[in-house]
């Protein structure tokens, strides 16, 4: 245990030498009457004090040695965790290596790809112009993302809403393989209206990537910026993500970065097919500052993130059928599976609970927190498997005290868990984001 208190201190000094540097605006960006300096200065004190209180709930040292047991098996080249506490990063560790046989070691600095976790974000910049005034979730998409087409002229009825929330009336992943055979994306938006509706919009779930990353158009529109610059300058910098960025360059150019592997360990060659959908599956980024993103999302910094923005992305809007068959793992204590805009809601032990998953070729990620306790996890990983999902419920078990689940199967045998639409399998392999 006295390892891994020296683990969460050290995720406290990441976490304020982060958020030191967190606005490159000076003082001129005012919140609520203080300046963003000032209010970030108020973030880092308070994450500064790591109290006994704040570390209560979760057994840190038998994670950390389940942890390590998980990388060590066969499918697993490196990972890297984060755990969130009461409000507090109270643990960020790396596992195994960035490479395969390279004796680079995962750190909490190594860059991994978020891959689909990062339709989060794209509804998160998009709530934050609509607090601006500058568009609305009900207006119709094609008001603000000209360039995507729906069957029967949909787009005029669909909202930016709608798009967010997958709820546009297409096939799952419609156009992702034309998409992983290197086609424009914006010509492929346009040609989504020559496939047959499966509902009319608002009135079903089907997730989506080609017609999601229309959440980029949008921004670049309103904002006057390219998506990335958007982000990077509303989000990014002020929540003190300095690791963080949507480009190919962002990840190989990273000083320490994970590779991308099979599931057989064998290396891969990083592919930028879903940094062309960067609403979508765009963002690479640290453990560290994913766990800094999941305290925002969390409320813990109602400067950057207010708490009526949170409502309103985080709020169940659509229901997803077959996400409990998908998770049938786990249905002794999970409850209803819902979609918000860029996130999932579930019903976990009578608990409500918000995250997402997310995959590209040879990287995995998964972001699950409870907003009223603040708490959760986040983790990275570089190979084409599903095994650590579960990683999560446990985590969540350990913090409402219930009885320990293998929900990881490190102790047994079993099937996997289908993967879920975030890992959606194309013809030859391919992954979705």
């Amino acid at each position: 245990m006295e390892r891994q208190l020296k683990l969460g201190l050290g995720a406290f000094a990441l976490a304020v030498g982060a958020l030191a540097l967190a606005s490159p605006f000076g003082d001129s960006r005012q919140s609520g009457g203080i300046t963003q300096a000032e209010a970030n200065a108020k973030i880092s004190a308070r994450l500064a004090r790591v109290e006994p209180a704040s570390r209560s709930r979760i057994n840190y040292g038998s994670l950390d040695a389940r942890l390590q047991q998980m990388v060590d098996k066969p499918n697993m080249v490196g990972m890297a965790v984060g755990i969130v506490e009461n409000g507090r990063i109270t643990f960020l560790n790396g596992y195994g290596e960035t490479i395969e046989g390279s004796g680079e070691r995962v750190t909490p600095d190594t860059v991994f790809r978020w891959a689909s976790v990062s339709k989060g974000v794209a509804a998160t910049m998009v709530a934050k112009l609509e607090e601006q005034g500058k568009l609305s979730f009900e207006q119709p998409v094609a008001s603000v993302a000209p360039s995507l087409h729906l069957p029967g002229r949909n787009e005029l009825t669909a909202t930016v809403g709608d798009v967010l929330s997958h709820r546009l009336g297409l096939y799952r992943n419609a156009f992702d393989n034309k998409l992983e055979e290197g086609q424009d994306v914006t010509f492929l938006r346009g040609t989504l209206a020559t496939l047959n509706s499966i509902c009319p919009p608002g009135t079903c779930w089907s997730y989506q990537n080609v017609a999601y990353d229309s959440a980029s158009e949008m921004v670049g529109r309103v904002s006057g910026l390219r998506y990335q610059e958007a982000v990077e300058r509303e989000l990014f910098a002020p929540l003190g993500m300095t690791s963080a960025s949507l480009t190919i360059d962002g990840l190989v150019h990273s000083k320490s970065w994970a590779r991308p592997h099979s599931v057989g360990r064998r290396p891969l060659a990083v592919k930028d097919i879903y940094y062309k959908v960067p609403a979508a599956g765009g963002v690479n980024s640290n453990i560290k500052d994913m766990a800094l993103w999941m305290l925002a999302q969390m409320g813990e910094m109602p400067q950057v993130l207010s708490p009526q923005l949170l409502d309103t992305i985080h709020q169940p809007r659509v229901k997803t059928p077959g996400e409990r068959g998908r998770m049938r793992k786990f249905l002794e204590r999970l409850g209803e599976a819902q979609y918000g805009y860029g996130w999932r809601c579930y019903e976990y032990a009578g608990h409500h609970i918000i995250g997402h998953r997310g995959g590209v070729d040879g990287y995995r990620s998964l972001i699950l927190f409870d907003p009223q306790l603040k708490s959760g996890v986040v983790a990275l990983w570089n190979s084409n498997t599903s095994q650590p999902g579960g990683l999560e419920f446990e985590v969540m078990d350990m913090l409402y005290g219930l009885e320990f689940r293998d929900w990881m199967e490190l102790n047994k045998g079993g099937k996997a868990v289908p993967e879920p639409a975030e890992f959606a399998l194309h013809k030859g392999g391919k992954q979705s984001a």
